[in-house]
């Protein structure tokens, strides 16, 4: 199963011909993304479902009809157990950013969460759950594909956020206040926790 998020509304797209679901189940068909995508754009939906006769195959068909950006990140542990976040466009996120030529996944996210939060000594311990949602920029609609990675640090300088990305805060969050960031922030975030 795939969940892509367009305006934080879920496309389902599952082989699982007994799925129950809140949002209406309709048969995948390529040629019905765009107008499906466009529908979630002017809020016409709150989500949908696609059944499909083959994951892998159709799952192919949807990405090629969106230009692809590949980013990656990370859910990031101190000592004592707490998450790192981001405040930026005035919601709670994970630090993440585009891949860069010729360097892994990993790589990458390490790169951003040391760039967005002024972090050092980031240990990866394992990949996380890949997160999909769909944005448009300069007339394009944009399928981002998002590789997360559960990161651990001993670090305990000061975190720096990068303004020139927008973001305004670097913060560590405990446990109750995680839940109460999580109600700020988006549903493809959501997902990790």
């Amino acid at each position: 199963m795939y969940k892509v998020f367009v305006n934080d509304c879920p496309i389902i797209l599952t082989d699982n011909k007994n799925i129950s679901s809140v949002y209406n189940i309709v048969e995948f068909k390529s040629d019905r993304i765009y107008q499906i995508v466009e529908r979630l754009f002017q809020n016409e939906l709150g989500g949908i479902c696609l059944l499909c006769s083959s994951l892998k195959d159709n799952w192919e068909a949807f990405k090629s009809q969106f230009k692809i950006q590949e980013a990656a990140g990370g859910k990031v542990l101190n000592a004592n157990n707490e998450v790192l976040f981001i405040y930026r466009f005035n919601k709670w996120d994970l630090p993440k950013g585009k891949l860069e030529k010729g360097e892994t996944i990993e790589e990458g996210a390490i790169r951003e969460v040391q760039e967005e939060c002024g972090i050092t000594n980031l240990e990866v311990e394992n990949q996380l759950e890949t997160t999909y949602h769909i944005f448009t920029r300069k007339n394009k609609i944009i399928l981002k594909i998002t590789y997360w990675f559960l990161m651990k640090t001993d670090y305990t300088g000061k975190l720096t956020p990068q303004k020139e990305e927008g973001i305004e805060a670097v913060i560590y969050k405990s446990n109750s206040e995680i839940k109460k960031a999580l109600e700020n922030t988006y549903e493809n975030i959501k997902l990790l926790f």
